[in-house]
């Protein structure tokens, strides 16, 4: 690393090995960036750094769900970007679906711990590096399309997601007289990996084919990553990725009433109770 990169601004991705925390780091390390980025699959993330142009990028192996893990990441990082971190950048998550009835306690324990306590030690753990480099340092965390309301099947998920924009909500309050900005992305369907799971154990029907079959749109993962680009230098709250996500957050303010009963319809249809 070179002097010049001192002044360099870092980005700080979990869930970095794929998807959308991968093409958000391809994003940013295009733009002069220092990025970081952890996540538990070790060989995806050295996939992703052969993918971010220049040398300034560096990986962690972090498991979100170990709050003194965290410490130990975010210290390693900002060392090796000259002693800062201007975003950090919670991303890692899980999808779960499925009737509550026939989720696993494992199942529902590990999308609680890595979508949600996750987020929190992430922004908890974050907080004295992004005082250092306020005004402008930023945290954004990944909600979803599933956190502006929920369908059958998608209890679980539904959850940690409008916990993350609440998070985000109160986080925003908290944090903004020191100069952090605080916001989610909220994401329709992105096309990642995720699509190709099932939801649960007792699914074999890909998430994707059931997407397709409903007529609904598959984003492209690189309008995510502007997405992130934009809510670090810009200053709304919650950020819309995707037609899916924009029409459904107009019904569900404007017409509430008829995304409820689409909602019990389309569980009719899927043979929910």
């Amino acid at each position: 690393m070179n002097s010049g990169s001192q002044a360099m601004r870092h980005i700080f991705i979990t869930g970095g090995a794929s998807g959308i925390g991968r093409a958000v780091a391809v994003y940013f390390g295009a733009r002069g960036w220092f990025v970081t980025v952890t996540d538990v699959n070790v060989t995806g993330l050295q996939d992703t750094l052969g993918l971010i142009e220049g040398g300034f990028k560096y990986s962690h192996q972090l498991d979100v769900r170990d709050r003194d893990a965290w410490d130990v990441a975010l210290e390693s990082a900002a060392t090796a970007a000259g002693g800062r971190i201007d975003v950090m950048f919670n991303n890692a998550g899980i999808g779960t679906g499925g009737a509550l009835s026939d989720l696993t306690k494992d199942e529902i324990d590990a999308c609680l711990d890595i979508n949600l306590r996750g987020v929190l030690y992430g922004g908890q753990a974050a907080y004295p590096y992004l005082q250092r480099t306020a005004p402008g340092s930023a945290l954004v965390n990944t909600a979803s399309a599933a956190g502006i309301t929920g369908g059958s099947g998608m209890s679980v998920y539904s959850a940690t997601k409008f916990a993350v924009r609440g998070i985000a909500e109160s986080l925003d309050a908290e944090w903004a007289p020191e100069g952090i900005k605080v916001s989610s992305i909220c994401p329709s369907f992105i096309e990642t990996p995720l699509l190709d799971g099932t939801g649960h154990h007792g699914e074999n029907e890909q998430i994707r084919t059931r997407v397709l079959e409903a007529g609904l749109e598959i984003t492209p993962v690189e309008e995510v990553a502007k997405t992130v680009w934009d809510a670090v230098h810009g200053d709304d709250l919650h950020y819309l990725v995707g037609k899916t996500a924009k029409k459904l957050n107009f019904a569900k303010r404007w017409m509430p009433g008829r995304v409820r009963k689409q909602q019990r319809d389309a569980a009719g249809l899927l043979g929910g109770n």
